[in-house]
């Protein structure tokens, strides 16, 4: 029993100090203790070409820069071209219909409340490398792989 309790005190001693060496990626290899220099903001993907989404209900990314774009209670700079009103002249896709609708599903005239503040789940890409691997694999890409298995179901 003392080993044990010996064991977990030294393990709680050495754990800061292991970790101090593993924050690599997500953060620079400056001591906690230490304030390190923020990198720069990699720049904005500003093609205006649409995403493909990496899973189902995925909100989709916004494909421009958003800077200074105004979204309040009395203004959503969203509207300017993506209200039902506006792709005509503007060429932008609509607001997705469920946007329209209250949480008891009641089609709406306007833009429901709760969806109205666009970048709560719309997001503009950066050109950056993730600071950590992402083993992320898409629904499509696993269903191609089970077919190729032969267990597609068939």
């Amino acid at each position: 029993m003392l080993k044990r309790f010996a064991f977990a005190c030294a393990l709680l001693v050495a754990l800061p100090l292991h970790a101090e060496n593993q924050l690599g990626g997500i953060r620079p290899d400056t001591p906690l203790a230490e304030e390190s220099e923020a990198p720069q903001i990699p720049p904005v993907i500003n093609a205006d070409v649409k995403q493909v989404r990496n899973y189902p209900d995925q909100p989709p990314l916004i494909p421009h820069k958003t800077d200074n774009y105004q979204i309040d209670l009395n203004v959503n700079k969203c509207l300017t071209c993506h209200s039902r009103t506006a792709v005509e002249d503007s060429q932008a896709p609509m607001i997705s219909v469920t946007h329209f609708m209250d949480r008891e599903g009641q089609t709406l005239g306007t833009v429901s409340p709760r969806r109205y503040f666009c970048t709560q789940c719309h997001v503009v890409q950066h050109d950056a490398e993730p600071p950590v691997v992402n083993g992320f694999v898409d629904v499509d890409s696993v269903l191609d792989n089970m077919q190729g298995l032969g267990t597609g179901g068939e």
